[in-house]
């Protein structure tokens, strides 16, 4: 049997030793794969970890006669990046749309856009206050998560979860209330 075989059987029957042997062992190549597929260390450290939880809770779903372990954990890999590429691209359709409505325009609004930037407001104010302090230092102060992190003294990850988090407030928020681009019949309309 080889080591990876033997390393799959003893992960598969929930030795937490085996996790760390298959890290050590293919981290480093879950980590380049990320990278390539992210362009972005920070979250590439942050799919490697994902996908060794997601080794760790499927582990019973790895079948030795599809393939190895290294490729079952690139295969997790690739669908944590891409699951992570979909964010990011919600995230800068939300992140648009918001600046958007947040940006005042030279011509006089119209009542839609009006209530529009109404249902941001208060939606912000909805939000706890660590939440709405990112999304506002991100969105009115242009500021970069790296440098939210160190203008808040909060961790990197808290800051980009703070900000996932609350683009999703928003973005249900405006599922709900009919305020996002396209939901109206009136006036242009732009895709998000």
């Amino acid at each position: 049997m080889s080591s990876d075989d033997e390393l799959a059987e003893r992960l598969r029957n929930g030795d937490e030793k085996a996790l760390r042997t298959a890290y050590d062992r293919h981290g480093a190549a879950v980590l380049y794969l990320a990278q390539r597929l992210l362009g972005n260390r920070a979250d590439a450290e942050d799919v490697t970890q994902l996908t060794f939880v997601a080794a760790w809770t499927g582990r019973d779903t790895f079948d030795p006669g599809r393939g190895t372990v290294l490729g079952w954990l690139l295969g997790i890999a690739r669908r944590k990046a891409v699951d992570r590429l979909r964010s990011a691209q919600r995230d800068v359709r939300t992140t648009e749309t918001v600046r958007a409505q947040l940006t005042p325009a030279d011509e006089p609004e119209s009542p839609e856009r009006v209530v529009d930037r109404l249902v941001v407001a208060d939606e912000l104010g909805r939000l706890p206050d660590e939440q709405r302090r990112t999304l506002e230092l991100a969105f009115f102060d242009d500021l970069t998560h790296p440098q939210i992190a160190a203008v808040t003294g909060l961790p990197l990850g808290t800051v980009k979860s703070h900000i996932r988090r609350g683009m999703a407030n928003l973005r249900r928020r405006w599922e709900v209330d009919g305020a996002a681009f396209g939901s109206r019949q009136a006036g242009p309309t732009r895709a998000l």
